[in-house]
């Protein structure tokens, strides 16, 4: 384990059994939602570059809205 990680678990030490639980569960699903995109992304480059070179013509011709994570 890092030391960043082994940081982090010191400080959830300190929460309640309910709230480490909540946070725990948070991270696993977050792992399991990385796994599960890596895996759709190897299996699936060229569908990746078709959506990124879609993204790009749309942003390049005007057809796009810029906007901040908090308004989306």
């Amino acid at each position: 384990m890092t030391e960043l990680l082994t940081k982090a678990v010191k400080k959830v030490e300190a929460f309640t059994p309910e709230i480490q639980d909540e946070i725990a569960q948070y991270l696993l699903n977050d792992i399991d939602a990385e796994l599960r995109w890596d895996d759709s992304l190897k299996k699936s480059p060229d569908t990746l570059k078709q959506l990124a070179d879609r993204a790009l013509k749309n942003f390049k011709s005007g057809h796009t809205i810029e906007k901040g994570f908090d308004e989306l």
